[in-house]
């Protein structure tokens, strides 16, 4: 998900837990107020993830082909008690 402050969450659509957050950077001469991601979508290979800025740009954001388990962990501890409502 994006974030109006520039920030992209990365969440665990089953879980719900947020394993990654980025931040993005905006273009030279933007305003503060030009941080906000409008769009967020994968490619057809599901490998990149295109987002929509509110600074007026299109970003391409590729995975990281040396990232393992063991380098990027996911530190999640799931909660003890699980309520129905």
């Amino acid at each position: 998900s994006g974030g109006d402050n520039g920030t992209l969450h990365f969440w665990d659509w089953k879980t719900g837990h947020c394993f990654q957050q980025q931040m993005t950077i905006a273009q030279p001469g933007s305003l503060d107020s030009e941080h906000g991601i409008y769009a967020t979508c994968f490619d057809r290979s599901g490998a990149r993830l295109i987002t929509g800025e509110a600074d007026k740009t299109i970003k391409i954001w590729k995975e990281d082909p040396l990232a393992t388990p063991q380098t990027h962990p996911v530190n999640y501890v799931p909660p003890k008690e699980t309520r129905r409502y």
